[in-house]
């Protein structure tokens, strides 16, 4: 089958809602699916199940077990910062070669469809001098971008797809995920992101449906890949 990667303009826009969306849509149309999240912050042991990997083991119908939780999200950290500053306040660090191998692994051993999500926005740092791009561009998996309907996601939209479309990376798809509360209007966010490339694809906060999931079965064709975009329309 194939992998993905499923990254965002930042942190706190629906990465993981949309994963374990995902997750649900496709085990209910009979895929085997896999996911992991490899780094995670503002990780509470106390609170497991409603951490982002509890809440993707939930999707996978497994319960947040140590040795799930493990597997799902090796690296782990307990402030809610930025991969880098949370690891240097645990004294600790972040090998970014040993995190891709991790991904690859998984990526080898799938036995049908694997989702990676990613941590925080595509370029948040992860030590002094790489960030989450350098992963996905070491990993070159066609990535889904998830954005929100708050002040401001527009642009930060543009300017991480235009960072992508710059190092030739394959985006399916761009998920706007409705922020919870926000004066934007869903369906004006996505007509004017729509603008700039496509397909931009609604995902509402109540509904936790298949529209990501359909979209998702109609981006890829029968050998799960798809040609790279050349950037934003103009």
């Amino acid at each position: 089958m194939t992998a993905i990667f499923i990254t965002a303009t930042g942190t706190g826009v629906g990465k993981t809602f949309v994963t374990a969306s995902l997750i649900r849509q496709l085990r209910s149309q009979g895929h085997h699916v896999d996911a992991i999240k490899p780094i995670v912050g503002g990780y509470d042991p106390a609170q497991a199940a409603a951490s982002d990997p509890g809440v993707l083991l939930a999707a996978l119908g497994f319960p947040p077990s140590p040795e799930a939780i493990e597997h799902i999200s090796p690296w782990r950290f307990r402030a809610p910062l930025p991969p880098d500053l949370a690891a240097r306040r645990e004294g600790r660090n972040i090998d970014i070669d040993q995190v891709i191998a991790f991904c690859q692994k998984v990526i080898e051993q799938r036995r049908g469809i694997v989702l990676i999500e990613g941590v925080g926005g595509i370029m948040v740092p992860l030590d002094k001098n790489r960030t989450m791009l350098d992963v996905m561009m070491a990993l070159r998996l066609p990535l889904i971008l998830v954005t929100g309907t708050y002040l401001g996601a527009i642009s930060h939209t543009l300017t991480a797809l235009d960072a992508l479309f710059r190092r030739e990376m394959n985006v399916l798809a761009t998920i706007v995920s409705e922020t919870p509360d926000s004066t934007v209007p869903l369906d004006e966010t996505v007509a004017t992101i729509a603008r700039f490339t496509e397909p931009v694809i609604a995902l509402p906060r109540q509904r936790q449906g298949g529209e990501p999931a359909a979209a998702f079965g109609r981006l890829l064709n029968p050998q799960g890949r798809r040609e790279p975009q050349a950037g934003p329309k103009r």
